[in-house]
């Protein structure tokens, strides 16, 4: 048990043993730690601050060493020289180059040593290096490069599909809808689109390339065109999102910016599942690049925004709810964007009168009449050699006349249109049976049943330098084909003779 004395005991004792402490060897200093550890309480370490580095008066005592200095200032500064010499590597390497870079630096008239300072730069050890160099290298330090990471994403909030609580008229998703027709090379035209969270309002903008300068050239584009305020975007992890410029366009202009988790589309939900109802339905998967399909995709997308805003009512998603391993989802009554709109008190008086005055205005023939249009055209540029696709365009009166028959011809829409697919009917290498097709001809005549690997064999062995392994399939397809030809003939001159023999049979009549 440690006993309790008071504190004016302690420092009493303490100023007792400082000057005992001082004057011993290590074992006594050890006993007399032990006895005023026990005495006090204090832990070891705590004593020895105390013993150590005061005296009688209470002042810190500095104990000063001398040593004896085996490097000096010449040794030093020679080592610097060849310290910088040798591009300032690591005391390791630079402890193995010293016999070469002394030698090498005499034999240049670049340093003179004299015999001592030689022989204790070839013994200094690396951590002597180090300690030599260490004041230099302190106020000399280099930047250790490397991947910094990406300071923006860092700043901007990540949302999930869940914190979508019945946001108001304003937030929207954005994403890009590439038309690459199956192949990222080269530069392809990207369709820009941004979704009301509230609304389901719809905008789409055609750029040429994805750049983050043109992401805010099209954001203020559709903010113009949007008939509410834009209050914040939720992007996805892309390049063309995720920058400077995006960003501190959202600072500049008062917009909340948030992405989504790297990975999750199901974060995107509300513009992915535009991308697939709308831009694939409408545009497909064609290859689009240029200016020319550029302005043809702008001249859709602006009486498609028309027609998708205005005419055509969608579903929202009310509530989800899991019953054992199906998820049961509720829907809202399902209506148009622009009658959310209307119906959402949020929206100031007067933009509700444009917008049903716009509403009414809206011919549905004439719009979808003008899509039709720039969809042959969007068809005519994805396949300018298939001839169903050049074609003028047609009148109102007569897509009027075509539309109660129209679902006989199947999809109306141009762009899914099947079409022709021109069957190859040239060779792209040189036949290699040319010359030998006559013998292989009377090799069948003679024996019908041979298979083509049998005639390989004996073409093989007959022109062992002409024909290879790799040529067994072709030859195959061959008498594949002549087979067909036989087999063709054959049914036909046996439909001939059938013919000719029920024409010779006399006709009896039933009594």
């Amino acid at each position: 048990m440690v006993n309790k004395i008071s504190n004016n005991t302690k420092q009493e004792l303490l100023n007792a043993l400082i000057s005992r402490y001082l004057q011993s060897k290590k074992k006594e200093k050890t006993l007399i730690v032990n006895e005023f550890t026990s005495l006090t309480g204090y832990h070891r370490k705590h004593v020895i601050r105390l013993l150590k580095k005061r005296n009688h008066s209470g002042e810190i005592k500095v104990k000063k060493i001398n040593y004896n200095r085996i490097y000096n200032e010449a040794v030093k500064e020679a080592l610097i020289i060849i310290w910088e010499a040798a591009d300032r590597i690591c005391s390791k390497r630079l402890k193995v180059a010293l016999p070469f870079y002394i030698e090498a630096l005499e034999r240049h008239n670049h340093l003179k040593l004299n015999d001592d300072v030689k022989k204790l730069l070839l013994k200094i050890s690396p951590s002597t290096i180090d300690r030599l160099l260490y004041g230099i290298r302190k106020t000399n330090k280099t930047k250790k490069y490397r991947n910094q990471p990406k300071k923006v994403s860092k700043k901007i909030q990540v949302r999930t599909f869940s914190d979508w609580d019945e946001p108001e008229v304003g937030y929207m998703e954005i994403g890009f809808v590439v038309h690459s027709g199956g192949s990222m090379s080269g530069n392809l035209i990207h369709t820009f689109v941004a979704t009301d969270i509230c609304s389901g309002w719809t905008e789409f903008i055609p750029l040429l390339a994805r750049e983050q300068s043109l992401v805010v050239e099209g954001i203020d584009i559709f903010r113009n065109q949007l008939p509410f305020d834009l209050i914040g975007i939720d992007s996805d992890n892309d390049s063309a999102f995720i920058n400077d410029s995006l960003f501190n366009y959202c600072e500049e202009n008062n917009l909340k910016f948030t992405r989504s988790r790297p990975y999750r589309k199901n974060d995107q939900a509300w513009v992915e599942q535009k991308n697939g109802s709308i831009i694939r339905k409408f545009v497909g998967y064609d290859r689009f690049t240029g200016i020319v399909a550029g302005q043809a995709l702008a001249n859709l997308y602006y009486y498609l925004r028309l027609y998708i805003n205005f005419l055509q009512p969608s579903f929202k998603i009310r509530e989800k709810k899991r019953v054992g391993a199906k998820v049961k989802k509720i829907y809202f009554k399902p209506a148009t964007p622009v009658e959310r709109l209307l119906n959402n008190p949020g929206i100031k008086t007067s933009i509700k009168k444009r917008l049903k005055m716009k509403q009414q205005e809206l011919d549905p023939i004439n719009i979808l009449h003008k899509i039709r249009d720039q969809q042959a055209a969007l068809s005519a540029l994805a396949s300018p050699n298939d001839p169903q696709d050049i074609h003028g365009k047609t009148s109102l009166e007569d897509f009027l006349s075509k539309l109660p028959q129209l679902w006989k011809s199947g999809n109306p829409n141009p762009i899914h249109k099947k079409r022709n697919d021109r069957k190859r009917n040239w060779r792209t290498r040189q036949d290699p049976f040319k010359e030998v097709w006559p013998t292989v001809l009377i090799w069948l005549q003679e024996e019908p049943d041979s298979t083509a690997k049998e005639l390989f064999k004996r073409l093989h062995k007959n022109n062992p330098k002409q024909f290879y392994d790799g040529q067994l399939r072709t030859l195959q397809r061959r008498i594949k084909e002549w087979r067909k030809i036989m087999a063709k003939k054959l049914v036909y001159c046996f439909s001939q003779e059938n013919i000719e023999s029920t024409i010779a049979k006399p006709i009896r009549l039933n009594k």
